[in-house]
């Protein structure tokens, strides 16, 4: 997505999250080949639809390969909020709206990313994408939780680029980046999200992936 000069448009920038390790996988998942390409390939084409630029936050040994597909990789942190900031003190100063999309997400599709653009301009400080849970859920004593209350959270999220960056300003750790926001008084919206937006975690999620990449 690119500025109209007559008609100026707020800009988006997206930060695709893919510094980790990869412990439960095996490896570094984000480069495991998916579909002829690598995940993170799949993962920054869907950033890409709706963005004016994107920065990719990738493990410091990582941090130096060519990425032509991206405008700006930067070296990850050593837990998530900090890779985030990380990808956060690279997008530009004149940024309305920042996006944080998880590199491990390859089949999030580009009408997810723009409904969250959306609901952003819109006038939400944050949002978030959430499903509902189909499973039964239990604590670890076996009393059941209402699931009806539940919902499960997925990426990209979107944020109000100076909510994000204020609350990012005090180096919090959290594993997600919208609690944040709401946490420091921000205006939290939900969007529908995707059954199939897949979070690769283990081998055997990339079989699923191929599939749903093949039906496409």
């Amino acid at each position: 997505m690119t500025s109209d000069a007559t008609d100026p448009q707020p800009l988006v920038w997206v930060i695709v999250v893919a510094a980790g390790s990869g412990s439960r996988f095996g490896g570094a998942k984000q480069y495991a080949p998916l579909a002829g390409r690598r995940v993170i390939d799949w993962s920054i084409d869907a950033a890409r639809s709706v963005a004016d630029g994107v920065v990719l936050v990738a493990a410091p040994d990582e941090a130096d390969a060519a990425e032509p597909a991206v405008d700006i990789v930067v070296a990850g942190g050593a837990t998530r909020s900090a890779s985030v900031r990380a990808g956060l003190d690279a997008v530009p100063s004149d940024a309305a709206v920042v996006l944080v999309h998880d590199g491990a997400r390859p089949t999030a599709s580009h009408a997810l990313f723009r409904s969250v653009v959306d609901a952003v301009l819109a006038g939400a400080d944050a949002v978030v994408p959430v499903i509902d849970v189909v499973d039964t859920i239990t604590d670890l004593h076996g009393v059941p939780v209402d699931r009806d209350a539940l919902r499960a959270v997925q990426t990209p999220q979107g944020f109000r680029a100076d909510a994000l960056r204020a609350v990012h300003a005090a180096r919090p750790e959290a594993t997600d980046d919208a609690s944040l926001v709401v946490a420091g008084g921000g205006r939290l919206r939900p969007v529908q999200g995707e059954r199939w937006n897949l979070k690769i975690t283990e081998p055997d999620d990339l079989t699923v992936a191929e599939a749903l990449m093949e039906q496409r």
